[in-house]
């Protein structure tokens, strides 16, 4: 098989990769052929994955554009897979000169596109580290460098929850990156279900399924479940809703993203699958 010269050394092209297959549904060109066909096998049980990914998306640049309004000028994305254009040091740093930002995934596809992508931009970081190990996160010497952590944060857990099975103690982990925040931080959140999807839950399943298959389990919580991860947070209005309820009409951050985002009304079906919310630390 041939390795494209983005792909870093070490890291296995015959095994999908959750992050790669993400930027396949968004239209990105980091991706190779096995995680095409995992999306592909995804999509046959599940039409409208683009649409979820796109929604999630749209979600996240309104939420920060959100959190840059409110003061929070600091941003801890975990989870934050492959940098694609409208990304969030992007809109946070065209809504606030002054904002700085971490990614942190444990991809080394993800880990090595964000280095690349962030070369020579201020007030950024990268960190290889996952979530089951949110002290690796924490005392992460990039971390420390880029952000103040006496200072609020904006905690974003976009798309990478239900990718921790409840072995992985999803919630605990949740919590100890809560309790190292500073009061007026905020959590970012969007999460997998199937409430929404406008498919019976047995088709749908079929897409958990070829995750399942290729050792990346989704987990789907009910609303309750996911309500859980905002324990010490009081809800941001609209509340733990539907991605494209989310203060739908919040402006965009960047020019030539107008086209994308659209009022919930007209939103395709997929686009209300699963939850988002945002969460204000006491």
């Amino acid at each position: 098989m041939e390795r494209p010269a983005w792909a870093p050394p070490g890291i296995d092209i015959s095994v999908p990769s959750v992050s790669r297959i993400y930027d396949y549904y968004l239209g990105g060109s980091h991706n190779f052929e096995v995680d095409r066909q995992a999306a592909r096998r995804a999509m046959e049980f599940l039409p409208g994955l683009p649409k979820i990914m796109q929604a999630n998306r749209a979600f996240m640049r309104r939420a920060v554009r959100y959190a840059v309004a409110q003061g929070v000028t600091q941003f801890l994305d975990i989870g934050s897979g492959i940098p694609t254009f409208g990304n969030v040091h992007e809109i946070a740093q065209a809504a606030s000169p002054e904002a700085r930002v971490v990614y942190v995934d444990h991809d080394p596809v993800a880990v090595a596109h964000s280095q690349a992508v962030l070369a020579g931009t201020e007030r950024t970081g990268v960190v290889a580290a996952d979530l089951r190990k949110p002290q690796e996160i924490l005392t992460a010497p990039e971390v420390g460098r880029v952000l103040d952590l006496s200072r609020p944060v904006a905690l974003m857990l976009v798309a990478v929850l239900h990718f921790l099975e409840d072995s992985d103690e999803p919630y605990a982990a949740v919590a100890e990156l809560r309790d190292a925040l500073a009061p007026g931080s905020l959590l970012i959140l969007t999460h997998a279900s199937y409430e929404g999807i406008p498919l019976p839950e047995e088709v749908a399943g079929g897409a958990v399924g070829v995750y399942r298959d290729i050792r990346n389990p989704l987990v789907m919580r009910g609303r309750e479940q996911v309500a859980r991860f905002f324990d010490g947070f009081e809800p941001v209005e609209p509340g733990l809703v539907a991605m494209p309820n989310w203060r739908p009409d919040a402006p965009e951050g960047l020019e030539g993203l107008e086209g994308l985002e659209g009022g919930a009304a007209d939103e395709d079906p997929f686009a209300f699958s699963g939850f988002a919310g945002v969460g204000r630390k006491a």
